[in-house]
């Protein structure tokens, strides 16, 4: 019996490679990954509308309240409207440039050119997900990066100049950066930068850009002798929270998978936060004050930016570990820096987003490592690594910084940036939107 099997299965064997290669099947979306992938994109919108837009609105003077929201709805939605028309291209385009252009941006799918329903997307592994999931959810990071430079420039920019701004920063700032970091052949990326969700893309990027751009404007029309305080903690609050919620799509989201990668962000992302939130409230008591709503909302913020680059890249003790050390290097540049240099960064996009996003770009070298629990495997020298981390981060500044001067002095010399001094008198609710957010 043993011999009539052996010889049976010889014969198969050899029939089998007397006959051509069969091509192999085209990968198919695990329906699975799609769905959360859709869930994710939903959750970073969340993020940006109603989850920033109540954030940066409480925290802002009453009358500009919902000048504050409507700019970043509009940014937003502008945002998007670019990504589909050439932002996706420039990121993530089929057409990958030879040499030098290549490290900066991709080309040839404009408009979304070659792509329909059954075009795909790879991920980390084998698996592939839909095309059109992947550039929807790379969509939304676009759209909450440019509405987080708002924080900056809050109760003193012209609404036409925010929409004459976005479009020129985004093609010269974002969608470089963003192929540098996460496209294949991009810069940084062949440099082999560990940013999961955006640390350097998303956070300093913003951060750094808000900061250039408030100097463009100036100081808010009596700042700091003149109090500014937020107008409704409690919106502040829910707009933390719904942030806090949607993050989870940000970073678990980055693995573009439901997979072991996703849980291990979703739960860096659950205690980053947790404490960084109270952190900050310990460091306010430390310094003398009262621990505080408003600080509770900083050092959350502070957390989940520290982590977005990690989220992947840590243990859950390294990602602790960041939340603390980022809520304390953000609250002296909340709470004293700022006021050093004099620089009005009316709702600390800098301050917490560009310092935070800095804090968890480096922190991400040392977490990674296997001996603070990391998932790297010791390859890299911990130097090394932290070489590489620094030069992104410094990368990212220049390129955010310099763009930002491109585009603030384009738009000053041609609409001008900021509203009269009557109109900021006045509120720009009123005087940009002809509405009241109390009636």
């Amino acid at each position: 019996m043993t011999r009539i099997y052996k010889t049976f299965a010889a014969a198969a064997l050899a029939f089998a490679a007397s006959q051509p290669a069969l091509a192999a099947a085209p990968a198919v979306p695990n329906p699975g990954n799609n769905a959360w992938m859709m869930t994710a994109t939903l959750l970073v919108l969340l993020m940006i509308l109603p989850g920033l837009a109540l954030f940066y609105g409480g925290l802002t003077r009453q009358k500009n309240m919902l000048s504050t929201m409507t700019q970043i709805g509009a940014t937003a939605s502008l945002a998007m409207i670019i990504w589909v028309m050439w932002g996706y291209s420039l990121a993530f385009g089929d057409t990958v440039y030879e040499g030098t252009l290549g490290l900066f941006i991709s080309g040839g799918s404009y408009f979304l050119a070659g792509t329909d329903a059954s075009s795909t997307a790879a991920t980390f592994t084998e698996e592939v997900i839909s095309k059109y999931v992947f550039i929807s959810f790379q969509m939304t990071f676009a759209a909450i990066t440019a509405a987080l430079i708002l924080g900056a420039t809050a109760e003193r920019m012209k609404f036409s100049a925010v929409m004459m701004f976005v479009p020129i920063w985004l093609t010269i700032v974002y969608f470089p950066i963003a192929h540098m970091v996460w496209a294949g052949g991009g810069l940084l990326f062949e440099d082999g930068a560990l940013d999961f969700a955006g640390g350097t893309v998303v956070h300093i990027n913003a951060g750094v850009s808000g900061l250039v751009l408030a100097y463009l404007l100036g100081k808010r029309r009596g700042w700091p002798a003149e109090p500014m305080p937020p107008h409704s903690l409690t919106l502040t609050m829910v707009g933390t929270g719904l942030l806090w919620v949607g993050w989870f799509g940000f970073n678990a989201g980055s693995a573009l998978e439901a997979d072991g990668s996703a849980g291990l962000a979703m739960i860096n992302t659950f205690v980053a936060t947790a404490a960084g939130a109270l952190a900050w409230m310990v460091i306010e008591r430390a310094a003398g004050h009262k621990g505080s709503a408003l600080g509770f909302c900083s050092g959350v913020i502070a957390g989940l930016v520290a982590v977005t680059p990690a989220a992947g890249n840590s243990g859950p003790f390294g990602a602790i570990l960041l939340g603390i050390v980022s809520s304390g290097v953000c609250y002296v540049f909340v709470a004293s820096v700022k006021a050093r240099l004099g620089y009005d960064d009316a709702l600390d996009a800098f301050g917490i987003h560009g310092v935070g996003g800095i804090v968890g770009a480096i922190g991400t070298a040392i977490v990674y490592q296997p001996f603070l629990g990391g998932p790297g495997d010791g390859s890299t020298p911990l130097g090394a690594q932290l070489w590489v981390q620094v030069f992104s981060v410094l990368v990212t500044i220049a390129w955010a910084g310099i763009g930002t001067v491109i585009a603030g002095f384009a738009v000053k010399a041609t609409i001008g940036l900021r509203v009269s001094e009557e109109h900021e008198v006045d509120g720009l609710d009123i005087t940009e939107h002809g509405e009241r957010a109390y009636n």
